[in-house]
C-alpha cells in the first residue's frame, strides 16, 4: 500500500500542543486563547495541504537543476551531511531576515507574526507563499551539487526543530543557548518590544545571529504580535492585507524607484495608515456580537472535522485522481475559511458552507457515479438555490444566536 506519511505531521504536533495546553493549564498559565489557536491551526491545515502539493514539485525542480547546473558532486559523507546542514541552517538565516527587511518577503513571512500568543500552535503560522519563498533560496544546494534526495530529508529534520521553540514553558537551557536557538531566543523573536524587532533569524543555530550582529537576549517579557496587532482571525485577511497594503502603496508611489523601494524596500517604509484605510472599507467588524458556547463548540468541531480530513487526504493522496485531488483541496481551503468567518461571525459563511454542500457532493459522485445520485444532488442544490435567502436567514440565525 502507497501512503504518503507526511500526513503523520499533523497528529504528531497536534499531540504536543495538546501536552502543552494542559501542562499551561496545570501551572495555571494563560498561554492560549481559543481564537488564536483556531486562527493558528486554520493556517496550518492550509500549509500541510499546500505541502502535499509542492514538495513533489520542489524535488523536481532541486533535481533538475542539480542534473544540469550543478557545481560539484558531493558523495554521501557524514562532512557532507554536517556541511549540508551547515549551509542549509544559513541560507535559512538569511530568508528569514529577507523576510523581515523586504516587503515583498514578508507579504509572505508576516502570517506567522500575527498571533498575540506564542505557543505551539504559532508554529503551524506558515503559509504556501512561505514555502515558495524559502524554496527559492534552498535551490541554491543542489545548484552548489548536493544531492537532492540529502537535501529533501535534512529539510524534513530542519523543519521539525523550529516546532519546539515556540513555546514559553521552557525557561532559558544554560550552555545550549551559545549554540542552538531555543524557545528564549524566538521568544524574543516574536515580541514586538522595541528591544527585540529583527533579531534572532536562526533556525537551528543561533551562532548566525552572533555572526551578523542580530542576536538579542531575552531580559525583559515580551509582547508577542505584530508592532501593530491585526485584530482579525479572517484567514483570507490574515493572508492577503499586507500585500493589498503593498498594491495600495504601489499606487500611490511616485517614479520607478518609488515603486520599486515598495517592492523591495523595508516594512515600516509602508504607510501604517493604508492599513486602517483598508480595514475600514474590506473589514467590517461585528464586535457588538458576542460568542456563544454553541458556536465556539461548532468552530471546534469543525477544526476538529477539518484536521481529520486532512490528515486522511493527505496519507491516502496517491489513490485519488486528479478531479478528486481537485475537490478535496478546495473543499478543506473553503473550510479554513469558513471557520475564520465563524470566528467573526460573517453572514457570508452561508456561501461557503453552500459550496461545501456541493462539493461534498461532487466528491461522493466522483467514486460512484449514477444517474440516481446525480439527480439527487441536483434536486438538493435546485431546492436550496429556490429557497435561499429564507434558508440563509435562519442559517445565521442559529449559527450566530441573532434576534
Amino acid at each position: 500500500m502507497t501512503l504518503n506519511y507526511i500526513a503523520l505531521a499533523v497528529p504528531f504536533f497536534l499531540f504536543f500542543m495538546v501536552l502543552e495546553y494542559r501542562l499551561a493549564k496545570r501551572k495555571e498559565k494563560e498561554l492560549f486563547h481559543f481564537n488564536e489557536a483556531v486562527a493558528n491551526i486554520n493556517v496550518g491545515i492550509g500549509e500541510r495541504l499546500a505541502d502535499m502539493l509542492t514538495t513533489g514539485a520542489f524535488f523536481y525542480v532541486f533535481t533538475w537543476v542539480h542534473d544540469r547546473f550543478a557545481l560539484f558532486q558531493f558523495s554521501h559523507t557524514w562532512v557532507t551531511w554536517v556541511l549540508l546542514f551547515l549551509l542549509t541552517d544559513l541560507l535559512w538565516y538569511w530568508y528569514h531576515r529577507f523576510g523581515h527587511e523586504i516587503n515583498l518577503f514578508w507579504s509572505a513571512h508576516v502570517v506567522h507574526h500575527q498571533s498575540d500568543d506564542y505557543n505551539y500552535t504559532v508554529s503551524a503560522r506558515i503559509t504556501v507563499f512561505q514555502a515558495v519563498a524559502r524554496g527559492l533560496f534552498w535551490a541554491v544546494l543542489p545548484l552548489i551539487g548536493f544531492d537532492p534526495k540529502m537535501i529533501t530529508i535534512l529539510l524534513l529534520i530542519h523543519g521539525a526543530y523550529p516546532f519546539f521553540t515556540h513555546t514559553q514553558l521552557i525557561g532559558k537551557l544554560g550552555w545550549i543557548e551559545y549554540i542552538f536557538v531555543t524557545p528564549s531566543h524566538h521568544r524574543v523573536h516574536h515580541s514586538s518590544n522595541d528591544i527585540y524587532l529583527d533579531k534572532n533569524y536562526g533556525d537551528v543555530l543561533i551562532i548566525w545571529d552572533k555572526l551578523f550582529g542580530t542576536f538579542a537576549a531575552e531580559t525583559e517579557k515580551p509582547i508577542y504580535g505584530l508592532t501593530k496587532p491585526l485584530n482579525s482571525h479572517s484567514f483570507l485577511w490574515q493572508h492577503f492585507h499586507f500585500l493589498l497594503e503593498m498594491i495600495v502603496a504601489y499606487r500611490r508611489a511616485t517614479g520607478f524607484w518609488e515603486k520599486l523601494k515598495v517592492i523591495f524596500g523595508r516594512p515600516d517604509r509602508i504607510d501604517p495608515r493604508i492599513r486602517i484605510l483598508l480595514e475600514k472599507r474590506l473589514l467590517s467588524k461585528n464586535e457588538h456580537y458576542s460568542q456563544t458556547a454553541f458556536l465556539r463548540s461548532l468552530i471546534a468541531l469543525q477544526t476538529i472535522i477539518t484536521l481529520s480530513l486532512l490528515f486522511f487526504f493527505v496519507l491516502f493522496e496517491h489513490y485519488y485522481n486528479g478531479w478528486q485531488l481537485f475537490i478535496g483541496t478546495i473543499f478543506i481551503l473553503l473550510s479554513v475559511i469558513s471557520t475564520g468567518a465563524m470566528i467573526e461571525q460573517r453572514k457570508w459563511v452561508f456561501y461557503l458552507d453552500f459550496a461545501r454542500l456541493t462539493l461534498i457532493g461532487a466528491f461522493i459522485f466522483s467514486f460512484y457515479p449514477s444517474v440516481v445520485l446525480l439527480n439527487l444532488l441536483l434536486l438538493g442544490l435546485l431546492v436550496i438555490l429556490l429557497y435561499y435567502k429564507n434558508i440563509q436567514s435562519r442559517y445565521v440565525r442559529v449559527l450566530y444566536n441573532y434576534s
